[in-house]
């Protein structure tokens, strides 16, 4: 749309162009008839270009109208088209800042901003006779819990080591790691999260709340408070094979 816009007003430039030239040389050539001084005797031949030129002229001045009229109609023309093109960008204008609002709120743009950053690592502590080693081990859910306490406290724009959370990521167990994004990591993980820092330090510390569990068997929790974090954007293509949308 926009090549065939240009196209248009180009051509429109043009055309006025050469209807401007035509005007010029319509009036150069009345300035000459005019200032020609009439001879005091005509001959017959002379005559006879005398009514050549005042054909000529009379032909140039009806060509000269039609191109006034066609100047006119080409000039409002023009001036239509400049209207449409200035409602045409600002409804581009529109789109794209529609596009930016939807891509920030699908985790496809980088985001920055203040919120908290915590360190997760497996327990250093052994495990007592009979207990379950796994509970001194960091595992998907732990993650999960932390992701949804952070959520809970407004949470704008999450990343577990540099992975974007959206609502399609996925965080489970595969082994002694956690696949995040289809990507495999070990501890330690690293949670960093947008949003007012006091809040999201204050979800995380509820008395009996997530931490507080990890803390207990030993898991290493860090969290600390930032005035700029950045969580990058998701990078994975995200492909639909079977939800498709409502239409009307």
């Amino acid at each position: 749309m926009e090549k065939l816009k240009g196209k248009t007003l180009q051509t429109l430039s043009l055309m006025l162009v050469f209807i401007a030239m035509g005007l010029m040389i319509s009036m150069q050539f009345k300035t000459v008839q005019g200032g020609n001084r009439p001879p005091t005797s005509i001959s017959a031949t002379n005559y006879a270009r005398l009514e050549e030129l005042t054909q000529q002229l009379k032909k140039v001045q009806e060509e000269k109208a039609n191109l006034e009229q066609q100047l006119e109609e080409l000039t409002k023309r023009f001036k239509e088209y400049e209207d449409a093109a200035s409602k045409d960008d600002a409804a581009l204008k529109n789109l794209q800042q529609d596009v930016e609002k939807y891509k920030i709120l699908a985790g496809l743009t980088d985001m920055v901003g203040p919120g908290v950053i915590v360190t997760v690592n497996d327990s250093d502590l052994q495990p007592r006779d009979g207990e379950d080693p796994n509970l001194y081990l960091v595992h998907d859910e732990d993650l999960l819990n932390i992701v949804n306490e952070l959520k809970a406290g407004g949470a704008e724009a999450i990343a577990i080591n540099d992975q974007r959370i959206i609502a399609m990521s996925e965080i489970r167990c595969v082994g002694p790691t956690i696949n995040i994004n289809s990507t495999r990591y070990a501890p330690p993980y690293v949670i960093k999260a947008i949003g007012d820092p006091d809040t999201l330090q204050a979800a995380l510390n509820l008395k009996g709340g997530i931490v507080d569990t990890l803390r207990f068997y030993g898991i290493k929790v860090d969290i600390q408070t930032s005035d700029k974090i950045v969580v990058p954007k998701y990078s994975d293509p995200i492909k639909f094979f079977y939800a498709k949308p409502v239409t009307p």
